[in-house]
């Protein structure tokens, strides 16, 4: 079943219109010509964390986005301080979204969850590492309640599958605007 919210919105990633109707929420909320930046944050040490690295390699692959955060070269959370700073120079007109795996009641594993807001990295474990970014895509891989054991007990499949979807709403979003390197 997917939810929307004035707060955010929620489609499960076996839905198969989740990439489309994700890509769809993206585009009426970034309202601009700029191509966003897109911050993958997470690690490939630990399974239920690797969604934001696994999203970022295939963007990257794929071209058209200026990603940070992939499998060979994660953001994880000694990057976001200095991230941040650097985004607001080099970017200062882009939006900024923001991937990461996170953890949830057990009946929202598998959601995929656009918010309006910025992404609070580490929060899911109670560390308090600031904001990055203007919107998040948060991968519900696991459950709150079964703490840090859950994220390297996730199964690699369901996260491959939740980055699949953001992948191919982030590729059909960047496939709606346009190229124009002035617009950074």
């Amino acid at each position: 079943m997917d939810r929307s919210s004035t707060f955010e919105t929620c489609f499960h990633h076996a839905n198969a219109l989740a990439p489309l109707a994700l890509a769809g929420k993206l585009s009426s909320m970034i309202r601009t010509y700029v191509r966003p930046v897109v911050v993958c944050v997470g690690s490939d040490r630990v399974a239920g964390d690797s969604l934001g690295p696994a999203v970022g390699s295939r963007l990257a692959r794929e071209g058209g986005l200026t990603v940070f955060g992939t499998l060979e070269a994660p953001v994880t959370a000694r990057e976001i301080a200095p991230l941040r700073d650097l985004l607001k120079k080099a970017f200062p007109r882009a939006p900024v979204l923001c991937v990461d795996a996170a953890v949830g009641e057990r009946e929202e594993i598998g959601l995929v969850k656009l918010l309006p807001s910025p992404l609070r990295p580490g929060s899911g474990t109670r560390k308090q590492l600031g904001t990055i970014g203007d919107l998040s895509v948060l991968g519900i891989v696991a459950a709150r309640e079964d703490g840090f054991p859950a994220l390297e007990n996730t199964p690699l499949r369901r996260v491959a599958a939740m980055a699949d979807v953001i992948s191919e709403a982030l590729l059909s979003l960047s496939s709606r605007l346009p190229r124009c390197a002035a617009c950074l």
